[in-house]
């Protein structure tokens, strides 16, 4: 039996994925990755499909456990959303502490605090692999954009530092905030000195380059185009090559169409869209963000932004629904960027892409075990960077054999499916959505 089909050549949104989309993080690249596409048969333990942080981490706690382990990119690695986001380094969940104390209890929340702390932890050990740290810096900054908003953050600031222990978050008053962010759109806010931003397509390749040193197989531009239950386990198959394997992992996110209709029923693919500006004076480029923090920004179609190591503004904002993108992306994130910066008016964009990221139902990641031998782990809904490679550690090292609390946390989170399945969840979540969008608009 066919179980699953993906598109051969072309993500959701029908890009090619024979190269990077014209990046800034691709064209600051400085070597890429040795990994030739799949060319013969091959048997293995493990197949991994989809070489993002997900797919990474997983490989190379397969590998580091003594597994033989083939990956399997449809691109090059990292060319979907691993290597496309605003870099933003997140500490925690798209929920907060209260939201799982409602619905799961003190004991379940405190768990997963403290798992978010050990994947920020995570990140950290990575980071140290690379000379450069990935570009890391310190310090995110959330900004409300609306001044009924700045009471609840200052609340949560409180709760956070008060009820459990973290005071690497500070609460932001209108100056404070303006002190550091010179926009006029925004009321208050807060600071997280563990949060950050780094250079998502440079961490990815870190992480690619460590499971090639442990010793996992990886292939770039072997896409996906069969995956088939066979006695042995699975078959996986790609234009040139078939790889049999054991167990299998399905970490494509949002760039698989169809390759597992349980995880196409649980995420809904968008668009969102980065844009950077041509290298700015310093003493501007500092005015902006001046400790040199990210930014993201309390509407529900965020805006995020940050500065580069070379003085540009690289901001991202606007959404659309659906698998086209605008011709014009400069042209599309310009009016947003504007809004928050007047003072950048007229100024020159060198880069401009879009990106697909996977948003679950509730807005937390999932791990599902359709049959046996096969696994997806999915949805990190903007906050991957950090989650992405830890939940795919603590995969690979249950596809392993081994037992670990990391993976059975996150297993046993809810992972509801969209109204509708995966036919009707568009139309129904596009249009709240956009109504959501729109009140950031008039509000």
């Amino acid at each position: 039996m066919l179980y699953s089909r993906s598109i051969e050549r072309a993500g959701p949104s029908g890009e090619e994925t024979g190269r990077f989309p014209r990046s800034y993080y691709a064209a600051t690249i400085d070597r890429q990755i040795d990994a030739p596409a799949l060319e013969s048969d091959a048997t293995s333990d493990h197949c991994i499909i989809g070489g993002g942080f997900t797919g990474l981490g997983a490989a190379l706690a397969l590998a580091r456990a003594g597994q033989t382990v083939r990956l399997i990119e449809a691109g090059p690695i990292g060319w979907g959303a691993s290597g496309r986001n605003g870099g933003q380094v997140h500490v925690g969940w798209q929920q907060d502490l209260p939201w799982f104390e409602q619905r799961l209890g003190h004991a379940k929340a405190t768990a997963l605090w403290q798992a978010a702390l050990a994947a920020r932890t995570h990140l950290d050990g990575i980071l140290d692999w690379a000379a450069d740290r990935c570009d890391f810096r310190p310090g995110l900054i959330h900004a409300d954009h609306r001044r009924g908003d700045v009471a609840q953050t200052h609340a949560h600031v409180a709760k956070m530092r008060e009820d459990w222990g973290y005071d690497s978050l500070t609460a932001l008053d209108r100056d404070s905030l303006r002190a550091l962010v010179d926009s006029p759109g925004y009321h208050g806010g807060s600071l997280d000195s563990r949060g950050g931003h780094l250079h998502p397509l440079k961490l990815a390749h870190t992480m690619a380059r460590a499971a090639q040193d442990a010793g996992a197989v990886i292939h770039q531009h072997s896409p996906c185009t069969a995956l088939t239950p066979d006695a042995d386990g699975w078959r996986i198959t790609t234009p040139r090559g078939t790889i049999r394997a054991g167990r299998v992992l399905d970490a494509t996110g949002a760039y698989a169409r169809a390759l597992l209709p349980q995880t196409d029923a649980r995420v809904l693919p968008i668009n969102n869209y980065i844009a950077t500006t041509a290298p700015l004076d310093p003493e501007l480029a500092t005015s902006l963000i001046r400790n040199g923090a990210a930014v993201s920004d309390s509407r529900f179609v965020v805006y995020y932004f940050r500065l580069t190591p070379d003085h540009r503004l690289l901001f991202g904002g606007g959404e659309t629904y659906g698998y086209r993108m605008p011709h014009d992306l400069a042209a599309f994130v310009r009016p947003h960027m504007e809004a928050v910066f007047p003072q950048l008016a007229g100024v020159a964009i060198d880069h401009a892409w879009g990106g697909t990221p996977a948003i679950s139902p509730n807005r937390l990641p999932f791990v599902i075990e359709p049959r046996a031998g096969l696994y997806a782990a999915n949805g990190f809904s903007g906050v991957g960077v950090v989650l992405a490679p830890w939940l795919g550690d603590a995969v690979g090292r249950a596809m392993a054999g081994e037992a670990n609390p990391e993976y059975d946390l996150v297993r046993r989170l809810p992972s509801p499916r969209f109204p509708g399945g995966s036919w009707l969840r568009w139309p129904t979540q596009a249009l709240a959505m956009r109504f959501m969008a729109l009140r950031d608009r008039f509000s």
